[in-house]
């Protein structure tokens, strides 16, 4: 907000044993980035804002995929869990500079959204000491409820400690918060762990701050935003999510999807002008598709940039480092992988490209790979403008094939082929007439008598 500063503070130290896997919670993706960079990204940046992240200890992994998705980042350690206000402090240094707003998001809420975190700021510049982030739940169940009297928030109360009315109440507790940056510290001091696990428990700011005569509010937003991550059945709930939320940008921004239920994107996909993707894609983390290009159905791409009105599929599998020009055909069953296709390039069918580069207007036939592995190392295959490459010709990368050079069908190229030059690499074609018909006379009568030694015994 306009003149103020802000602190939020990621608390991403929770191990998420629920989730069975060796990976940290806060890292398992959602179209294509983790739970805490998602959040992360949410994060306000900018000049006065600042961003801390509390994780676990030796939890060096989680620390540097904050650090990778926000550089501006400020690492704090809870070395023991005893509670999300015991992680906040955690960051006690953080807190302690005195920006006008604290912001507490937890690491596994992956929708959560830019405008909602800005939101939760508009009641602090209005009076307000403590912020909830509210959602009306579809089934409470298991839910902390926001006891409010008017606009008032007067108490945060665990399921398990509720009365029956206060089980019918289905306004919830999202977990988010925000608190007054000038009285944060000290209500969280007065936090205590008087409880049945003995933790000390952020919720508790509530009741506190209205102790103390400060005013705590409610802002609302939907069920989904506010969805925490604690098991694999969430996980691939909140990708669903997403997933729609990605679909419906894509859209509104002009895509043509034919089935977007079929369609899986990544947080970061970026899309042109009149692109349109035909169903059952998947395009993976940093891919770019620019004005009228056309993805057709099957095709999976990560790390590339497809070009103005290229051509890619059906069943084509783009790997990292492809590169697409404008008008570039990439057919059903071609794999590329570290590849440049310039403008015009057609490489239409079962075909491998890999670590090369294919001059504009260049034609590679059917069946045709490049050899770039030697077992050891990779090795650049160089294909110039408009060259013309025969199905199912294999080239021995390091290797060159000239402009304007033509590379006979069936041949393995291992040398240089000059520019507009003719290579033909194959054994000499040789016919022997009457050779087939003589063959299966042979294998008849073999058969023949086998049978009758067989039937005589």
């Amino acid at each position: 907000m306009s003149g103020r500063s802000s602190l939020t503070v990621v608390l991403a130290a929770g191990e998420g044993t629920r989730m069975r896997s060796s990976l940290p919670k806060v890292l398992h993706p959602v179209a294509g980035q983790s739970l805490l960079s998602h959040v992360l990204a949410a994060a306000p940046r900018g000049a006065g804002q600042a961003l801390a992240v509390v994780v676990g200890p030796d939890r060096d992994d989680v620390a540097a995929a904050a650090r990778a998705a926000r550089p501006d980042a400020a690492i704090f350690i809870q070395r023991e869990r005893l509670g999300t206000a015991h992680a906040l402090l955690a960051a006690r240094e953080a807190l302690a500079k005195g920006y006008d707003d604290l912001i507490v998001v937890f690491g596994d809420t992956p929708l959560i959204s830019a405008a909602t975190l800005q939101r939760m700021r508009e009641p602090l510049a209005n009076g307000s000491a403590v912020v909830a982030l509210g959602f009306q739940a579809a089934d409470p169940t298991g839910y902390g409820r926001l006891l409010t009297d008017g606009d008032r928030l007067k108490a945060i109360r665990e399921h398990a400690d509720a009365s029956a009315a206060e089980r019918a109440i289905t306004l919830c507790n999202g977990g988010v918060m925000a608190l007054d940056g000038k009285v944060a510290l000290a209500l969280l001091d007065k936090i205590g762990n008087a409880n049945a696990k003995g933790e000390y428990y952020l919720p508790d700011a509530v009741t506190i701050a209205n102790a103390q005569g400060l005013k705590a509010s409610v802002i609302e937003t939907t069920e989904d935003e506010v969805r925490g991550i604690n098991t694999k059945t969430q996980l691939a709930e909140a990708e669903a999510v997403m997933q729609r939320r990605l679909r419906d940008a894509a859209m509104e921004q002009g895509v043509t999807l034919i089935a977007p239920e079929t369609v899986y994107l990544s947080a970061d996909t970026k899309f042109g002008k009149d692109v349109m993707i035909e169903p059952f894609v998947v395009l993976g983390a940093g891919v770019e598709i620019e004005d009228g290009a056309v993805v057709h159905s099957f095709t999976h791409a990560v790390q590339t940039k497809i070009g103005r009105n290229a051509s890619v599929g059906p069943y084509a599998r783009l790997r990292p480092g492809t590169v697409l020009g404008e008008g570039a055909k990439i057919g059903n069953f071609v794999e590329t992988k570290a590849a440049a296709i310039d403008a015009g390039a057609k490489v239409s069918h079962l075909t491998y490209i890999g670590d090369a580069h294919i001059g504009a207007n260049a034609n590679i036939g059917a069946g045709t790979i490049t050899c770039n592995y030697d077992g050891f190392d990779k090795h650049h295959t160089e294909i110039g403008e408009g060259a013309f490459v025969g199905s199912n010709s294999a080239l021995v990368a390091p290797v060159t094939i000239g402009a304007g050079a033509y590379v006979g069908s069936g041949s393995v190229v291992t040398q240089d082929v000059p520019a507009d030059a003719l290579r033909v690499e194959r054994a000499e074609q040789t016919t022997k007439d009457g050779w087939a018909k003589r063959f299966r006379e042979m294998k008849l009568r073999a058969k023949a008598d086998k049978a009758a030694k067989s039937k005589g015994k």
